[in-house]
């Protein structure tokens, strides 16, 4: 299910971003002020404000213990995201890709900004998640491995003396290059040896891409912060385009 929701809103993204390229090569004076172009753009705002209601309900506690008795978060999240896909959209077919009012092209830059910050801190947010949580299951593995190889190589000391030359900062990081792959088959104190100084790589390895991916994902939710303060900028900017259009437009019926 999540897959196809990615698949979908990935390809609501791209035809966003297609439509956006419509402004260098295509305008359309009197198409915002048309009734199509109404219906797009009253349409267009209406889905754009429908990301509110997740927004509030997941800070709310006594209003989420309400709500999710009939619809669960993560409906309500599928709301959010497809609203905030479509409403913008279609607000770019309203403008009719023209470039007079200043106001129209900084709602426009915004909504381009927010659609595109949560696209990447949904998806790539989900994805530092589940990354971290593999990693953190082979680090488990690979620690119970070299548990077991401390204890194979202990039991022998002279195997044990055999691994003072790889002590060093310089030998360690020669090591993996100047020792055998280590044998599966094989259970000699020699391939113990050899297979306690790969998983001790290996466990490195795993523990710096773990904090790597850990520094990415506190990154991103800084990220999320960022994308919900300029929301809350689209929706003033989108307040002030409705009501100037609104007021010179029944200023028409006068």
């Amino acid at each position: 299910m999540k897959e196809r929701e990615k698949i979908v809103v990935t390809g609501l993204v791209v035809l966003m971003l297609l439509a956006w390229l419509g402004f260098p090569l295509h305008h359309s004076h009197r198409f915002a002020g048309s009734f199509w172009g109404g219906v797009f753009g009253v349409t267009g705002a209406l889905l754009m404000l429908v990301p509110l209601a997740y927004l509030v309900v997941k800070r709310n506690k006594k209003l989420k213990q309400a709500v999710t008795k009939h619809v669960s978060m993560r409906t309500l999240l599928a709301w959010h995201i497809y609203a905030g896909v479509l409403g913008p959209i279609l607000v770019i077919l309203h403008s009719g890709h023209k470039y007079n009012s200043p106001l129209g092209i900084m709602l426009t830059a915004m909504t381009l900004l927010v659609v595109v910050s949560g696209f990447i801190g949904r998806y790539l947010m989900s994805g530092f998640a589940k990354e971290i949580k593999a990693q953190k299951a082979m680090l488990s593995e690979l620690q119970t491995a070299y548990d077991q190889a401390v204890i194979e190589v202990g039991s022998h000391p002279a195997t044990a003396e055999s691994l003072r030359p790889f002590s060093g900062f310089f030998s360690r990081l020669t090591a993996g290059f100047l020792l055998p792959e280590a044998s599966d088959t094989v259970n000699s104190p020699g391939q113990s040896t050899i297979a306690l100084i790969r998983l001790a790589e290996s466990i490195a390895d795993v523990e710096y891409a773990i904090a790597t991916h850990e520094d990415f994902k506190q990154w991103f939710g800084k990220w999320l912060k960022f994308h919900i303060v300029i929301s809350f900028v689209l929706y003033a900017l989108m307040f002030v385009h409705v009501y100037y259009a609104v007021y010179f437009g029944l200023r028409w019926f006068e």
